[in-house]
């Protein structure tokens, strides 16, 4: 189960601010270093490219504002869903308490969970979008973000509309204990539904995807897309190792190996 963020962001030299949707501030750096070639890349070029490299292809950690600012038409989004009052029946606390960590995460990232849900459309054509932000407590998935995926499928079915889900998360909350380890069902079943009604739902692996997201709502969609290089299990390769005794294939966590092996249908790069 998975707690902090720590997900790499592209180094930034030089910073440059301008007006986003609701008056939030996007900043645009003069350069930016690719953290897999290291070459320095033109900063309005890599927000041209997605904050895709574009000599190697590497794939920058993208937040769920982002997301949404690429998928979705102009003007279109309208937020699905709300985010519920802290779950902490365990008063848990390691070196600090969780409600002080949920206090920082939300300070930090300017967000109040570590998914958005929006209704919206791409291309003009309607759809729901749920997009994890990794950077809010490692998109860890706890009984808020469970409500909100509830949410947004729940939308989906009233709609008639497909559901994208963009998925970044370290796996379920560990400070929520078993009510974290809950929403598995609760998400899985909010899913079922809309098979059973013949909805579409998509999902998007991003780097990484891993724990409870990754069993339940991640691969329970009719289609399942990846980013290229985009890691997707149930629990780290050290981990699997430690506790099988066998050496595992390279890379067998990846979009690539996944593909190869029926797990993902499609990889999509960004641009």
């Amino acid at each position: 189960m998975s707690s902090t963020a720590g997900s790499a962001t592209a180094p930034e030299h030089g910073r440059r601010g301008r007006k986003g949707p609701e008056g939030s501030t996007t900043v645009v750096a003069d350069w930016v270093r690719c953290e897999r070639c290291a070459d320095l890349i033109y900063g309005k070029r890599f927000a041209r490219t997605l904050r895709v490299c574009p000599d190697c292809g590497w794939h920058s950690p993208l937040t769920a504002r982002q997301r949404l600012d690429q998928l979705l038409d102009a003007d279109s989004a309208a937020p699905v869903g709300e985010v519920q009052p802290l779950h902490d029946p365990l008063e848990f606390a390691d070196t600090r308490p969780y409600a002080e960590r949920l206090a920082d995460a939300r300070a930090k990232t300017g967000l109040k969970e570590a998914v958005i849900c929006a209704l919206g459309r791409i291309d003009g054509r309607p759809v729901v979008v749920a997009a994890m932000d990794f950077r809010f407590l490692g998109g860890s998935l706890g009984c808020g973000v469970g409500a909100l995926i509830c949410e947004a499928a729940r939308t989906s079915l009233a709609r008639r509309v497909p559901l994208l889900l963009i998925t970044a998360s370290g796996g379920a909350r560990m400070q929520e204990g078993a009510l974290a380890l809950m929403q598995m069902a609760k998400t899985a079943q909010a899913m079922a539904e809309l098979d059973e009604a013949g909805i579409l739902t998509v999902s998007l692996i991003t780097d990484p995807t891993y724990g409870g997201v990754a069993a339940s709502y991640a691969t329970l969609a009719d289609v399942i897309l990846a980013e290229p290089g985009a890691r997707l299990g149930f629990a780290g390769p050290r981990v699997i190792e430690q506790t099988t005794r066998e050496r595992l294939p390279e890379g067998f966590q990846t979009a690539e190996f996944l593909m190869e092996h029926g797990m993902v249908d499609d990889i999509i790069p960004l641009s």
